[in-house]
């Protein structure tokens, strides 16, 4: 499977350059069907993670020749992409420091900006010489047991704190907190404008309010959620950095779900600017199923990706003995 991944992955870079692993990698239905070839089953959650393993594993060692470097992965691993992506450092045209951002960003977004009942543990980071990258994220929801996958594509992003992902697929739907959604713009730019619309001290007065309020039941928030003398405290804080807008606020140090899920609050009572619940997952299926589940096999389409994936199969580096055996496989 590690070298299928990285055979097809070289026909793809051979034909259209590393840019384009990271534009398929971004599309879902891609990704899934990616998955499916190498013969990881379409509906478990370790598709993600095998996958992306897959192909850091099987590029390894030819990055450079290639042009596109994999960092990141579960659990520890995701957490040290910082440093894996500093390690390619000598074979980038660009400063690392941009792709660090865009990766802390992403998994900020996601798990404070974005609280939709799946905590991140695997956070995976591909990216090409000149600084071009896509993120593969996933989350789990420990009471249902389901998890949810995330995905973003540099190219793409003009504002990482406004509808940024390219897709997030689950397959279940329902309420989140979605700071992130076109619909929330004034309460990110309500968050924005508090550190300087405000004295010192205003804010954590204003919030010391709703503690005598009979609020309604809100599963997604309530007053025992925030501990007001941290909350006070980091809010001087953000306003001696003097944020300019909501992506400064959130990429602070200590900038975390209860904290933003407080100060929305505040910008919903204060300024009337309230927050989307809406929750933004896509689905990810490709083909179908043959049990028609859940829509029959749209065969025409299964044969027409065979067809593609036998041709770039021929036009890899594959001996011929594995070659004959790959292709029999996609025969059968």
């Amino acid at each position: 499977m590690t070298r299928l991944a990285r055979e097809v992955t070289t026909a793809i870079i051979l034909d259209f350059g590393p840019e384009e692993v990271l534009r398929r990698l971004a599309d879902p239905f891609w990704f899934q069907a990616f998955g499916c070839v190498l013969g990881y089953d379409w509906h478990s959650s370790g598709v993600t993670t095998t996958v992306c393993g897959a192909l850091k594993a099987g590029l390894a060692g030819s990055e450079h020749e290639l042009g596109l470097f994999v960092a990141g992965g579960k659990a520890k691993a995701g957490r040290a992409t910082p440093s894996h992506i500093t390690a390619h450092a000598e074979r980038l045209t660009v400063d690392p420091s941009g792709l660090i951002y865009a990766s802390r960003m992403s998994a900020k977004v996601d798990s404070v900006a974005l609280q939709d009942g799946y905590d991140l543990y695997h956070h995976s980071m591909f990216f090409t010489k000149d600084g071009k990258w896509a993120v593969v994220q996933q989350g789990m929801n420990t009471s249902s047991g389901y998890a949810r996958r995330y995905h973003w594509l540099g190219e793409a992003v003009l504002d990482f704190c406004r509808e940024p992902q390219t897709a997030i697929c689950s397959n279940s739907r329902g309420q989140a907190f979605n700071l992130v959604a076109h619909e929330s713009t004034p309460a990110r730019s309500a968050i924005a404008r508090m550190p300087t619309d405000f004295k010192p001290g205003t804010l954590k007065l204003e919030f010391e309010r709703l503690r005598v309020l009979a609020m309604p039941r809100r599963e997604y928030i309530t007053v025992k959620d925030v501990n007001l003398s941290r909350i006070g405290r980091f809010l001087d804080s953000i306003q001696a950095e003097h944020p300019k807008d909501f992506s400064s606020v959130l990429s602070l140090p200590g900038v975390g779900p209860k904290t933003v899920r407080a100060m929305s609050l505040i910008a919903d009572l204060v300024y009337g600017a309230p927050t989307s619940f809406r929750d933004p997952a896509t689905y990810s299926f490709a083909h179908g199923g043959k049990d028609g589940y859940p829509f029959p096999v749209d065969r025409a389409l299964y044969d027409t990706s065979i067809r593609l994936l036998t041709d770039a199969v021929r036009r890899s580096r594959l001996n011929d003995h594995e070659k004959g055996a790959v292709l029999r496989r996609l025969k059968s």
